[in-house]
Parts: structure tokens; sequence; C-alpha cells
């Protein structure tokens, strides 16, 4: 079963994604921020992480360089889910080191198939 870490400011989006994911067989944790997203990427490697990009304090773009800098956690997956959906959004996200990108809302019904191909 992969084990995605979803960092995400946002209680809501959390909920609906983590419902989303075990529904389909994944195990999901969450962190609330950057920092404590990396701390838990740090502790147990996820197989994959989704990355919210606007986040009080470290927002996405900066954890997300942060990660590709630490050797351990570096080869890990990263997708940028955001409501940052505006032109070059996504090349930000991608220059940052996300290996996608996903805008909310999410679309239900394709969004495991749009994870699943980020899975190594």
């Amino acid at each position: 079963m992969p084990r995605v870490l979803y960092i995400e400011d946002d209680a809501n989006n959390r909920l609906l994604v983590r419902r989303i994911l075990m529904a389909s067989g994944f195990d999901v944790d969450e962190a609330e921020s950057a920092v404590s997203g990396i701390a838990k990427a740090l502790a147990t490697p996820p197989d994959l992480i989704l990355m919210d990009i606007s986040m009080p304090g470290m927002d996405g773009l900066t954890a997300t360089r942060r990660m590709r800098d630490t050797q351990s956690i570096a080869h890990i997956p990263i997708v940028a889910l955001t409501a940052n959906v505006m032109e070059g959004d996504r090349e930000r996200a991608l220059g940052a080191g996300c290996d996608g990108y996903i805008g909310k809302p999410i679309n239900v019904d394709t969004f495991v198939d749009e994870l699943t191909q980020y899975l190594r």
C-alpha cells in the first residue's frame, strides 16, 4: 500500500484528500505546515509527497527545495497540490523541484490516477 504524506495547512483539504486516497488503498499521513512536513518525511519517508504551495510560514516551494537538498529524501516524488493556478505557477512549482502539479479544486474522478503516475 503506497504511503502518501500530504503537507497542507487547510484541514478541510486534508480531510477530502485523505478520504479519497484511503478509499483507494493508500496509507495517508498529514502535516499542517512545511516544517512539520519536512520532519515527518525525514522520520518516515513516504512513497509520495503532496505539497500545498501557499502555506503560512515556510511556503511549499521553499519546502520542496529543502527536501531536494536533503539526500535522504531527495528521491521522493513531490506533487504540488495547490490553488495557485495562475499562469507561471506550474513552472514555478516544477522549477522548485516538484515532479508534478495538480490544481485545486481536484477532480475526484481522476485524482488517484493522476497521483499513481508519480509513484516510482
